[in-house]
Formats: C-alpha cells, sequence, structure tokens
C-alpha cells in the first residue's frame, strides 16, 4: 500500500513579492471602479505605514549606539563620517547638475499649459528653512522631544555620543551593551512582523491613491514625469553602475539583495518604511554592522538621490512652463543652492516641496509652478523614494569596502523575506 505523502509536504508560500504585486493589482482595481471603496482603505495603508514607523526610532537609535561603539576610536569615527558626507555631496550635487542638463536639452515644462492653477494646497508649507534654527536642533535640547518627532538627526547625535560615552566607561558598560543588542534582534523580529502584513498596506496605498488622483493626472502631466523617471532610471542603470566599478561593488547582486524592497518603497511612496529592512539586507550582504548602523541613517538625511534629481527637474520645469527663461549664472546659483539646502532636509515636514518653494523663491519662479507638480508628486515620489533607498544602499556598502569591512561572497546574495 502507498504511503499518502502529499499531506507531508508543507505547502509553498507564496513569496511576498507576488503577493504585494497582487496587492498593486487589486488596489488599482478597486480605487478605479468604486471611489467610495478606494478612500476609505486609506486606513490600511495608514496603519502599515504606522506598524513601520513605530519600529524606526527604535530601531536605529540602539544601532546607532552599537555602531560606535564598534568603531573603537573617535578618529575612525570622524574618518567615516567625514568619507561619508564627501561622497554624499559629490553624488548629490552630479544629480542636480544631471536633472538641470536633462530639463534644458528637453524643454521640459515648454508646452504645458499652466492656465489658472490652484496654489491653496501650499497654505500650510513654510516658504523658507532657517538654517540657524535647523543646526541648532540637530542638538537635542530634550532627546525625548526628538524621540517623540521621530527626527534622525538629533537621535543619530546623540546616540553618537552615548555611544562614545559606553567605550569610554569600559567593562561598566557590558549591561547597557547587552541590552542594546538584544533590544535591537528584538526590533528586527518586530519588523520582520510587521513587513508580512505589506500586500495588505500597499492594497490600501493604491486603492485610496487611484480614487483620490485618478490616473488622469499622469496624462496632463506625463511630460514631466517621463523624464523624472528617465533621469530615475539613467541614474540607477547607468551612474549607479559605472560608480560601483569604480569601487568595485558588486551593484547586480546589491539590487538583488534589496529588490523586494524596492517593490515595497516604489508602492508605498516611502524610504522610511524600509529602512530597518535595508541596515539587516546591508549586514547580511556583507557590510559590518558598525559601517551600516551609522552610514544608512545618515544617507536618510543627507543622501537623498531621487530628491535631488526631482528638485532641479523641477525647477526647471517652472521657469519653462511660465517662460522665464534661466541665465548660465542663475542656473549657477540653483546648483550651488541645491547643494546646500537639500542636505538634511528629511527632518523638514513637506521636505521636498519646502525646497522647492525656496529654490523658487531664490530665482523668482512663481509658487504656482510647484502646486502644479503637486498633482502628481504622488507618482513621482514612487521612483523618486526607490533611488533613494538604491543610492543610500550603495553609499553604503562603499563605505564599508573602503574600510575594509565589506566581506562579500555570492552565497550571501540569497535572502529574500522568507529566508531570513
Amino acid at each position: 500500500m502507498k504511503e499518502n505523502t502529499s499531506e507531508q509536504k508543507p505547502k509553498k508560500k507564496l513569496n511576498l513579492t507576488y503577493q504585494v504585486i497582487i496587492g498593486i493589482v487589486l488596489g488599482i482595481l478597486v480605487g478605479y471602479f468604486s471611489k467610495t471603496w478606494g478612500i476609505h482603505l486609506q486606513i490600511l495603508g495608514t496603519a502599515f505605514l504606522n506598524l513601520i514607523q513605530m519600529v524606526i526610532v527604535p530601531l536605529v537609535f540602539p544601532l546607532i549606539v552599537l555602531g560606535i561603539i564598534g568603531i573603537s576610536n573617535a578618529k575612525r569615527f570622524g574618518k567615516i563620517a567625514i568619507k561619508s558626507l564627501i561622497y554624499f555631496e559629490i553624488v548629490t550635487t552630479f544629480l542636480i547638475v544631471l536633472g538641470i542638463v536633462l530639463g534644458q536639452v528637453l524643454s521640459i515644462g515648454d508646452n504645458i499649459n499652466v492656465g489658472n492653477v490652484d496654489t491653496s494646497s501650499l497654505g500650510g508649507v513654510a516658504h523658507s528653512i532657517d538654517f540657524k534654527t535647523f543646526l541648532l536642533d540637530i542638538i537635542p535640547s530634550n532627546i525625548f522631544d526628538a524621540f517623540a518627532s521621530g527626527n534622525l538627526l538629533p537621535i543619530i547625535f546623540f546616540a553618537s555620543f552615548l555611544g562614545f560615552s559606553l567605550n569610554a566607561i569600559g567593562e561598566k558598560a557590558k549591561p547597557v551593551v547587552s541590552f542594546f543588542e538584544s533590544w535591537s534582534q528584538a526590533m528586527f523580529k518586530l519588523v520582520e512582523y510587521a513587513i508580512s502584513f505589506a500586500p495588505v498596506g500597499v492594497f490600501g496605498f493604491l486603492a485610496y491613491d487611484v480614487a483620490k488622483y485618478g490616473l488622469h493626472n499622469l496624462i496632463s502631466l506625463g511630460q514631466f514625469v517621463l523624464i523624472a523617471y528617465a533621469a530615475f532610471l539613467i541614474t540607477a542603470v547607468i551612474l549607479f553602475p559605472i560608480i560601483s566599478l569604480i569601487f568595485r561593488v558588486p551593484y547586480i547582486d546589491l539590487l538583488k539583495n534589496i529588490g523586494d524592497l524596492l517593490l515595497l518603497t516604489f508602492t508605498t511612496g516611502s524610504s522610511g518604511v524600509v529602512m530597518p529592512s535595508v541596515i539587516e539586507r546591508l549586514q547580511k550582504f556583507g557590510a559590518s554592522r558598525s559601517v551600516t548602523s551609522f552610514v544608512v541613517p545618515l544617507g536618510y538625511s543627507f543622501n537623498l538621490d531621487g530628491a535631488s534629481i526631482y528638485i532641479s527637474l523641477a525647477v526647471i520645469f517652472i521657469s519653462n512652463a511660465f517662460h522665464q527663461t534661466l541665465g548660465l549664472g542663475q542656473i549657477i546659483t540653483i546648483v550651488l543652492f541645491l547643494a546646500i539646502i537639500t542636505k538634511g532636509i528629511a527632518a523638514v515636514p513637506s521636505a521636498v516641496v519646502v525646497v522647492l518653494l525656496a529654490a523658487s523663491h531664490q530665482l523668482g519662479l512663481p509658487a504656482e509652478g510647484v502646486a502644479l507638480l503637486m498633482a502628481v508628486d504622488f507618482f513621482v515620489n514612487m521612483g523618486r523614494s526607490s533611488l533613494n533607498v538604491i543610492g543610500n544602499s550603495l553609499a553604503t556598502v562603499i563605505i564599508a569596502k573602503s574600510e575594509k569591512e565589506f566581506d562579500y561572497t555570492p552565497e550571501k546574495n540569497k535572502l529574500s523575506f522568507e529566508g531570513k
């Protein structure tokens, strides 16, 4: 008599990437055919986003502390920080120039009929950035306020000093270090549980966005959306591979390693959703914990590659749409202005809009142009956020490799959500 072995074989679980794709398709269909249901389903997307965001600060804080402890001396810490910031500045400035050149060559915005643009969407957004306040806010007068607001820069500052302090007291720090070790592992497990709800969250996000904004916005401002995505693709498939060749980083394997995270970022439009997972993936990919725990959060504030391209393209779009030609002096001014102002904007509410308004004001461009672009910001933001994740992952591996703290083998690339 033959044994029935079918019951003994566990059912193969559907890959989370496919689950997310199913969520995308269903979300678009529900949002398109039923606006009422689509609007109400926003709660699912918001709940998923909140689930991830609640873990970011509790995870990043101990990782920074442990990362600083792993960097045994202040001199080496300073070296890594300086390397990271120099790399961030060079790459983002080049991308700003790329955005401006593409916008000028392709005459982005020339054929747009601006008409009467509603600027009410800009009512609650600040029109300038106070650099003095920004710099002082990096040093928290109350660290609990920084924890409550989720502002990463003061958290990084405090965690760095705490790491140095724990290093200074030697053996007495062991109980605290052990606590942070256990705590960070618990947070990674919590992230793993939260990510399993991604298909439901993505379904809610897409249903709401399609129901509220519709698909027609892509048609009316299609030129800007297409050129923005062309710039994102040029960066991802040409510029980043060239950088990878220079530093001998296995770029394709890196993309495979974070591929499902990019899909999640694209569908939610938020790079913050995957930050904890990016840190964990890069460690398993071969980068040391001391580097990933410090460089990834720092990159989320100072290495916004997608935002750098978007803002520079948007400035050229607005100037062309309103027939205000920019001279060479103005273009040089805006490159220098954006190279500075795009650093640390992740801590600013409505960051991209604030910077775009500030840049437009600097050049005397109308705020109506910013309001016009906000109509399709949801679509562009998906690609912008995804490029930010790729850029920060590549930067982290490059810094780790420069510090001889990158131990890559092809086997480490065999990684997936369900295989952790």
